[in-house]
């Protein structure tokens, strides 16, 4: 166990940054990619039904999943961010103290969600554009999210909190487990069972209490650096301060980027159903390459967490550049492969020439953002890992508020359906620019101090 031990802080403290990068990000990458199949999955099931409205009711029902992630993200974000911060300075003591309250939030949001799905499915429904057709799959689908909403903020938080540590295979590994499981249950609970719809969601659910029994074991079972201690429960104002220093403004991201989708949503809706679907089925697949970058950027997370609380600021520097590199590197092969095969991967989720022929615009528009969306991840990231959450979340309001909600406002307006898809292209390439402007000015005062 030591000797795994020492090759987990090895790696944080002492590996070649390229080197890091790729030991922690693709990991997390890898385990994000299988955590994407649980809503490709779904639609391709959802898809078999030959049903386009309960297709477009899974993509209506996307936000709520990511609400549900943004609520875990600052458990996992917050979280994750002091551990590392604190094993860097040698404080493992309250790195298990943080580690507890990550616990207790989770089943506390849990039971919240819970009761969400119990009395407000419908109305909630409402909001993410269900209209007529789409209403009723949608508020099943919807249900069942929220009702079992503590097993995939679990899932979320607790493979984060664990990376924290510098786990990052056990972290895949939890993840891929409920995503298989998810891939065996959805045709069983869809067709087999013929609850359709609902059943997606339910065969979802379980894929994620698989996950998080998991990562469970893998604290109770001592495999873990930090361990539960029930002595450790309860309240401390430090902590949570901390927590919620990173994860509050990490989780207002995620609410900014749910608000974009509402209003990109209600705006295809104007051009009927099957644009709805045909824009989730490509939002599906663009999970890909989004997942990618995020992967890679949440691994490094603990890299630069731990050398900044260990005021190795050079090393922390270096980091960030072969992040950078890494993952640039990497979307700008996934754009090109999705550009190409766009015709074919939107019709593997449906067999409408309508859909697919709106689809592979869709996509080829989308896949235009790839190359910069890497640095700005990074860079955000990077705010977050050293305990400075307000300058990420300047990021996201500059990209969600200042520029891509009025771009696809005006966007639509002047271009219409074209100008609509290609709003966060241009979002994104001015993004950028911010982006290493606020680097480049934060690492010169760090190396200075």
């Amino acid at each position: 166990m030591k000797k795994t031990e020492d090759q987990r802080i090895t790696i944080l403290r002492e590996e070649p940054p390229v080197s890091a990068v790729l030991k922690m990000g693709l990991p997390v990458a890898m385990g994000m990619l299988f955590m994407v199949a649980y809503n490709l999955v779904d639609t391709y099931f959802i898809g078999l039904l030959h049903d386009d409205y309960q297709l477009a009711a899974a993509s209506l029902s996307y936000p709520v999943l990511m609400v549900m992630i943004a609520l875990s993200g600052i458990v996992g974000n917050g979280g994750a961010s002091y551990i590392a911060r604190c094993m860097g300075a040698g404080k493992e003591e309250e790195a298990q103290r943080t580690l507890m309250h990550g616990f207790e939030m989770i089943l506390a949001g849990g039971v919240l969600l819970l009761l969400a799905g119990v009395f407000l499915s419908g109305p909630l429904a409402r909001v993410l554009g269900a209209r007529d057709e789409t209403l009723a799959p949608t508020i099943q689908y919807v249900r069942v999210i929220l009702i079992g909403s503590v097993f995939t903020m679990g899932n979320y938080a607790f493979g984060q909190l664990l990376r924290s540590e510098g786990s990052a295979t056990l972290s895949m590994i939890g993840m891929i487990l409920g995503t298989v499981a998810n891939m065996i249950l959805d045709p069983i609970f869809i067709f087999t069972f013929g609850m359709e719809i609902r059943g997606a969601a339910i065969a979802t659910v379980i894929g994620n209490a698989l996950s998080t029994a998991f990562f469970l074991w893998i604290y109770m079972s001592g495999r873990s650096l930090l361990k539960p201690d029930l002595r450790l429960a309860g309240f401390s104002g430090r902590i949570m301060k901390e927590i919620m220093a990173v994860g509050t403004p990490h989780t207002l991201e995620q609410f900014l980027s749910t608000a974009s989708i509402l209003v990109l949503n209600n705006l295809a809706a104007a051009y009927g159903g099957l644009t709805v679907a045909a824009m989730g089925i490509s939002s599906k697949i663009m999970s890909f390459g989004n997942y990618i970058y995020q992967g890679i950027t949440a691994g490094c997370q603990p890299l630069m967490g731990y050398n900044y609380g260990a005021k190795n600021y050079r090393r922390l520097r270096n980091v960030v550049r072969a992040g950078i590199l890494v993952v640039t590197a990497a979307e700008i092969l996934i754009m090109a492969a999705g550009a190409l095969a766009a015709p074919a991967l939107i019709g593997l989720f449906s067999k409408n020439e309508e859909v697919i022929a709106i689809g592979k615009r869709t996509l080829r528009a989308a896949v235009l953002i790839l190359p910069f969306v890497g640095t700005t991840a990074m860079v955000r990231n990077l705010y977050n890992s050293i305990g400075k959450p307000m300058y990420a979340f300047l990021i996201t309001v500059i990209r969600q508020l200042v520029l891509y909600i009025p771009f696809l406002l005006l966007f639509n307006r002047l271009w219409g359906y074209g100008g609509l898809i290609h709003a966060q292209p241009a979002e994104e390439a001015l993004c950028l620019v911010v982006s290493a402007v606020l680097l480049r000015r934060t690492m010169n005062n760090l190396e200075q101090e």
